[in-house]
């Protein structure tokens, strides 16, 4: 094995180290794994798997971030849930032999490495913690589907889009002194829409309505919250 093969899986090594699946093994497991990741390059919007697929492994997320989602019957996509560097996708269907229960492709240009099903079900055999990081996991999925569901039975679009820019703003945004934040929306108006389960006109009316309550600032990409509390109130309002 040359040096630049070296140098290669030991990056490897450190990304599957920072996932929560395989971050308590110890370093002869993380090279065998790292040996067996195959690299994916994705540009912005390239599919990785589409639901359905019968799937062949699961994916480590190393760099840049990707989308779940499901796609109606008109068409349009409902986000289930999208996930950033560094972590894992498609565990469920490495641990119940099924499909691949949504569509996933890049939110940004993004790096994924492949682990194939038979490997990460050996290892877990080896090494039961693995299973266990794998069960917490997936119960974590399991609650933000949960809490999906009842954002997209319960709450108007507005609220729904108040949510998503408060998370944003929290996630992305710059703190100023009196509390409030602000970020870049790199999202655009579909993004949104489907994001929060509407269209694109929706979306519109919906931070028009926002920025006329005072509860959001829109100047070109930028979006500034002056109250987040305020904010987070309107979202969370019967």
């Amino acid at each position: 094995m040359n040096d630049r093969i070296l140098g290669m899986n030991s990056d490897k090594m450190t990304i599957l180290k920072q996932t929560e699946l395989f971050q308590n093994l110890d370093e002869e497991v993380l090279r065998i794994l790292a040996d067996h990741a195959v690299e994916k390059r994705l540009d912005r919007n390239e599919i990785l798997f589409i639901a359905g697929e019968e799937a062949a492994g699961l994916f480590v997320i190393a760099e840049g971030a990707v989308r779940a989602f499901r796609t109606g019957a008109d068409g349009r996509e409902q986000i289930i849930h999208v996930e950033r560097a560094v972590t894992t996708i498609a565990e469920v269907p490495v641990f119940d032999n099924g499909n691949y229960p949504s569509t996933v492709a890049a939110e940004e240009p993004a790096i994924v490495y492949f682990l194939a099903k038979k490997e990460v079900r050996n290892l877990c055999l080896k090494y039961p913690q693995i299973a266990l990081a794998a069960t917490e996991l997936l119960a974590k999925r399991l609650r933000k589907c949960a809490e999906l569901v009842e954002t997209l039975s319960l709450r108007e679009v507005g609220q729904r889009l108040a949510r998503l820019l408060f998370e944003q703003g929290k996630a992305e945004g710059k703190q100023s002194a009196d509390g409030g934040f602000r970020f870049k929306q790199k999202l655009t108006h579909n993004q949104l829409a489907a994001r929060v389960g509407t269209v694109r006109e929706v979306v519109t009316r919906a931070l028009f309505r926002l920025q006329n309550q005072g509860l959001i600032i829109i100047e070109g990409k930028v979006v500034t919250v002056p109250n987040p509390a305020l904010l987070t109130s309107y979202a969370d309002s019967g």
